[in-house]
């Protein structure tokens, strides 16, 4: 059976902006979703950053961070001021703006992008955190939201490098293409490389966009995750009720997108 669509199907598919790809095995994607259902553990969430877009729930877990990486600055840095107020030094990087809007004694800004190699324009997160913070091996939090860039950039990471993050907080971004095969291909090995040190405590759907269903499987396009590493980690129990109290829609005028029950379970 061939395995590829004819030249005038596909002339079509162009037309309308768009590309054909096998759909991706509906038990291997509720598979993942299932690795990445959250769990509750010793540590509450609390919030930092602001009501809205731009805050994120992490556990209560801060106490002796050194540092807070955040690639993509965007509209505020409110979440990493209050990174700053608990005494975490704060390096942000993004090669779209001149400065962050908010300023802090403790900031450090560079204006690259964090992606898969390092030039003139662009800095691997390897590179970025090896010349900000050179003499110390202490735990990290990485926040990141880059629109997009985060696979490769988590993919092009050290095991070494991700093993310092105590907390990982990451919008990730067009995962409604999730039903695309090779595209599941790709993000599920980010996932699973994450996994094998961090687990999942928070999932946030962005409303700022939708979600796509296929039978019963949903998938919201945006969303925010938040890993605690494993060692911090104590008396799990798979969390049962979303949202949670200290969530927020990211965007008002948008009705709520709540958390699919694919993405987790009630029993």
């Amino acid at each position: 059976m061939k395995n590829f669509i004819n030249e005038p199907a596909l002339s079509i598919f162009a037309a309308m902006n768009l590309h054909p790809s096998r759909l991706t095995d509906k038990n291997k994607l509720q598979s993942l979703l299932n690795k990445l259902q959250p769990v509750s553990c010793d540590k509450e969430l609390i919030r930092l950053g602001a009501i809205g877009d731009g805050g994120y729930l992490v556990p209560d877990d801060l106490a002796e961070i050194e540092a807070c990486f955040s690639p993509g600055v965007g509209f505020d840095s409110v979440f990493e001021k209050d990174c700053a107020d608990r005494g975490m030094k704060v390096f942000l990087a993004d090669g779209s703006v001149e400065k962050p809007t908010q300023s802090h004694e403790l900031f450090v800004f560079t204006k690259k992008h964090i992606g898969i190699l390092t030039n003139d324009k662009f800095m691997t997160i390897d590179d970025w955190v090896k010349l900000s913070w050179p003499d110390s091996q202490g735990d990290l939090l990485l926040q990141m939201d880059i629109e997009g860039s985060e696979y490769e950039v988590l993919l092009g990471a050290s095991d070494d490098l991700l093993k310092r993050f105590r907390i990982i907080v990451i919008e990730f971004h067009a995962l409604n293409e999730l039903w695309s095969k090779p595209f599941f291909k790709l993000v599920s090995q980010v996932f699973e490389k994450l996994l094998q040190t961090h687990t999942c405590v928070h999932n946030h759907p962005n409303n700022c966009s939708d979600s796509v269903r296929i039978g019963d499987i949903e998938i919201p396009m945006v969303v925010e995750l938040t890993f605690l590493r494993n060692d911090r980690i104590s008396s799990p129990s798979f969390t049962k009720f979303f949202p949670h109290p200290l969530d927020t829609d990211n965007t008002q005028n948008k009705p709520s997108l709540p958390l699919p029950k694919c993405w987790y379970n009630r029993k």
